[in-house]
């Protein structure tokens, strides 16, 4: 038998570079024996003939589990990085849901086995209040727009944003946050070391300062297509809710809403034009049956995800116009005078069903405010601006 790593958290390490996050039937060895003696029965070959299958070719290219283990440790070293597992105090506990979601059908929806982390502040902490906000990479205008302000207003209110990373929308949401000096989450398909894409390179080194760079993939791991499915439901577990902003018949983005509606968590998407492909799958979501929430703003976003007893949003202000200072009476003289024309006191009296005598007095008043004109004992509409 190879020298096998006596440490659980480097044989989780280990591990995970092995065989991809979220296998029930890994789950279950751990749950079993633990860490060490997963690596060791792995490297035994006394694993079931699936777990055996998928591990054979990494186990034949690594004699020595140890010394890859302590490789491990150095690629996170020397990215400035740090390694959690369950159990640690910066562990987000609402991981542990994807255990009430995972089942025979989709068995690779278990919790994560441990995390990378790169960046500043503690995990746990920041993902206590936090809302993800995702959609598509190809956004429009509209959808970056939105993403950034929604993400801006809701950091300055306290809330974390967690995001993919990704360009488009999440890339949008993450800068809005940051914006506002407010923290923010990149949930990553790849090692913290070289976070994907790299046109966001610049976005990544602003996240490092104020934020956090996470992955359940060890330093030197490249995304794959699959991977961006698979860090989905770590988005939704994490946050209180998802609003999507923007997303395609089939999208990522769509993935993450149904983790977020299976696992409990508040819904949320943002209108579009009912031309747009790129709202197509947000107005799905409407009429789909997961009872997502409709929001416009941040305030609505936190009633939605703080619930009974959280703060309501506010109405929106209504306009104020000069015509809505007029009483009743003389907003029906306003309006009965037709615009260009000029008309006697007893006709426009009548137009308006007020008393001539009582027609007269508020004429009189409305032309020193300005809105009518006397003209030869008529009146008339002011040609001016109202005061």
């Amino acid at each position: 038998m190879p020298p096998l790593p006596d440490d659980p958290r480097l044989a989780l390490m280990l591990l995970s570079s092995i065989v991809e996050p979220g296998d029930a039937e890994l789950d279950e060895l751990l749950g079993e024996v633990g860490p060490v003696e997963a690596v060791g029965r792995i490297w035994a070959g006394e694993v079931p003939e699936r777990l055996h299958r998928i591990t054979g070719a990494a186990v034949a290219c690594t004699p020595d589990p140890r010394r890859r283990a302590e490789s491990l440790v150095s690629a996170t070293e020397e990215c400035g990085a740090r390694v959690l597992v369950p159990g640690d105090p910066d562990w987000p506990e609402q991981l542990r849901d994807l255990m009430l979601v995972c089942d025979v059908d989709e068995p690779h929806l278990r919790p994560p086995r441990c995390l990378w982390v790169r960046g500043t502040g503690g995990l746990a902490d920041s993902c206590r209040r936090s809302v993800a906000v995702v959609g598509a990479r190809a956004a429009s205008e509209y959808g970056l727009h939105l993403a950034d302000d929604l993400a801006a207003d809701l950091a300055e209110a306290g809330w974390t944003i967690v995001s993919g990373g990704a360009c488009g929308i999440d890339r949008a949401a993450h800068l809005g946050s940051l914006a506002r000096g407010g923290p923010t989450v990149a949930v990553l398909a790849s090692g913290v070391e070289r976070p994907y894409p790299r046109a966001n390179c610049a976005m990544f080194e602003v996240v490092l300062q104020r934020g956090l760079l996470i992955s359940e993939w060890p330093p030197g791991s490249s995304p794959m297509r699959h991977r961006f499915l698979t860090r989905n439901r770590v988005i939704a577990a994490l946050a209180a809710g998802t609003v999507v902003v923007e997303a395609g018949v089939r999208s990522g983005a769509g993935n993450t809403a149904r983790h977020t509606a299976e696992l409990g968590r508040v819904l949320m998407f943002t209108p579009g034009p009912v031309t747009s492909s790129r709202s197509v799958g947000v107005h799905q979501l409407a009429r789909g049956p997961w009872e997502a929430r409709l929001v416009t703003r941040a305030e609505e976003v936190i009633e939605d995800v703080t619930g009974i007893g959280g703060p309501m949003a506010p109405p929106l202000p209504k306009p104020r116009r000069a015509f809505d200072r007029l009483t009743e009476t003389e907003s029906r003289l306003v309006e009965a005078l037709p615009r260009g024309y000029v008309v006697e006191d007893d006709r426009l009296a009548a137009a308006a069903g007020v008393p001539v005598a009582t027609a007269v007095e508020t004429l009189e008043r409305l032309a020193l405010d300005g809105w009518v004109e006397a003209l030869e004992g008529r009146w008339r509409l002011a040609r001016g601006p109202a005061r």
